[in-house]
């Protein structure tokens, strides 16, 4: 059932070993402090990522609430998830930007690509997922999600990294150390750590060594001033609906200078800026596909019937979100981490870390503090944020073995990478170019399917199952195609 839950253990913590199901929960103290633990875990790339896309951080942190509500619901709380913001849209963002797009052009792109992501899962879950692996094979998603990621290098080095290079280096360095050298919770949490290490470095250098002349983000251009403003922190109320958006906001303005400004808005919606986004819906669907994957192994549960609804329950907790301005969602690594050192899966925490959420974007002060965040940190922080979207491409072809040594792999892919990451664009009209990640995704998918009709038999070797963050928990088994085929322990 979505709501309702047996009470286990007596409501105390779990014995050694012991676990506590989606359907079951503790003492609501105890289901409230594990609650407060997926806030925290979700917290730091839930606001990052709103604001390097150009949208209002507190206003992702409230729909990131209501949106893991629906989630809950449509997969009738057999997958504990929490929707948090997704990093796969910001490479659509700064594309659209680029051309002089605005918020509304944002946020539209992303509502339609939410459409799409829930009419996939419908077709997952009446279908199953043999089609969605003969169009997606692991091949084409990690190209996909390689060039998302790699695509967004330019925007670390030419608007973040230059407003504060030193303060960016340390914040990166700082969140390298915690993250590999710190174990357990704290460790899953570096980016939310190296947010408020460079937060509180940038005030620090404030003091000592005074202003910095460097590249200002609301100017774009190189001028003196404090790395922390908090001039609309203090002028902000403490309760309060997100503002709404200021008119007139286009461009990499929006992106890098006027975050303050962004707030609620209705979508505005383009077919060249769609086509940008769509990309996204890819990764997206590897993304769920391997959260899904990954919280039935630990759960001992087959929740394969469920694929479908979760990647649809996805896309609609995107639609909901940008419909008003927000952020689109995913379901967050970081929180299914902190279900893994609890062992506790029940869907009652997330209802509750839900509804924080909800309540911390209830609170303008917050929401300008968030804004108010160094470009320095952010360049820190970004730089390992959006390499490390770019990997997750390679841990998914790693993990299904893909076969590079085979030119229908080879070839198609390392086209559509070097299209995408180089940003090349392809006018097709005056008004309708493909460029960078629409354009390599486009020659990835296509051209593979090309290179696939036309290649002998011999060539021909492909997987057929996205397995992602499912390390340790299957053995591969060649099957009759020559592909690996993943089973998991649990269902044996």
């Amino acid at each position: 059932m979505a709501i309702g839950w047996k009470v286990v253990h007596d409501g105390k913590t779990p014995p050694p070993g012991e676990a506590v199901a989606p359907d079951e929960r503790l003492s609501w103290g105890r289901t409230v402090g594990l609650g407060a633990q997926h806030v925290v875990a979700m917290f730091g790339a839930t606001f990052v990522f709103p604001i390097i896309m150009g949208l209002s951080p507190q206003l992702a942190i409230m729909m990131s609430g209501i949106a893991t509500i629906a989630f809950l619901l449509i997969v009738q709380g057999k997958v504990p998830s929490y929707l948090g913001t997704s990093a796969a849209f910001v490479g659509g963002a700064s594309a659209i930007y680029a051309q002089q797009g605005g918020p509304a052009d944002v946020t539209g792109a992303i509502l339609v690509a939410g459409v799409v992501l829930g009419l996939v899962g419908v077709l997952i879950h009446f279908l199953g997922t043999r089609v969605l692996h003969a169009v997606l094979p692991p091949v084409v998603t990690g190209a996909v999600v390689m060039l998302i990621g790699f695509n967004l290098a330019p925007v670390v080095a030419n608007i973040y990294w230059p407003q504060d290079q030193w303060v960016a280096l340390i914040t990166m360095t700082f969140v390298i150390v915690v993250a590999v050298g710190v174990r357990g919770f704290f460790g899953r949490v570096a980016i939310f750590l190296g947010l408020v290490f460079g937060y509180l470095l940038s005030w620090s250098f404030d003091l000592i060594f005074g202003q910095i002349t460097s590249l200002d983000a609301a100017t774009n251009e190189i001028t003196t001033h404090d790395r922390v403003n908090w001039d609309q922190v203090k002028s902000a109320d403490w309760i309060g609906f997100p503002t709404h958006t200021a008119d007139g906001l286009v461009g990499n303005q929006t992106l890098v200078g006027n975050l303050d400004a962004v707030g609620w808005h209705a979508p505005s919606f383009s077919i060249t800026f769609v086509l940008l986004v769509l990309p996204a819906v890819i990764a997206l669907v590897a993304e769920n596909t391997g959260h899904v994957k990954a919280v039935a192994a630990m759960t001992r549960r087959d929740l394969d019937p469920v694929m479908g609804r979760a990647i649809a329950a996805d896309g609609v907790g995107t639609v909901l979100a940008s419909s008003v301005g927000g952020s689109p969602t995913t379901t967050y690594a970081e929180n299914i981490g902190v279900m893994a050192a609890t062992r506790v899966y029940s869907t009652a925490a997330y209802y509750v870390a839900a509804v924080v959420a909800v309540l911390f974007g209830l609170s303008p002060k917050f929401g300008a503090l968030v804004s108010a965040t160094p470009g320095g940190v952010l360049g820190g922080i970004t730089v390992i944020l959006y390499g490390m979207i770019g990997l997750l491409g390679a841990k998914i072809w790693i993990e299904n073995r893909v076969n590079f040594a085979s030119p229908v792999n080879l070839v198609p892919v390392a086209a559509g990478i070097i299209l995408a990451i180089g940003n090349t664009s392809l006018a097709i009209t005056d008004d309708f170019v493909l460029s960078g990640i629409a354009l390599g995704t486009i020659v990835t998918l296509v051209g593979y399917h090309l290179a696939k009709a036309v290649a002998p038999a011999s060539l021909k070797d492909d997987g057929t199952l996205i397995a992602v963050g499912h390390e340790g928990a299957h053995r591969d088994d060649p099957d009759e195609t020559g592909s690996h085929r993943r089973e998991r322990p649990d269902l044996q």
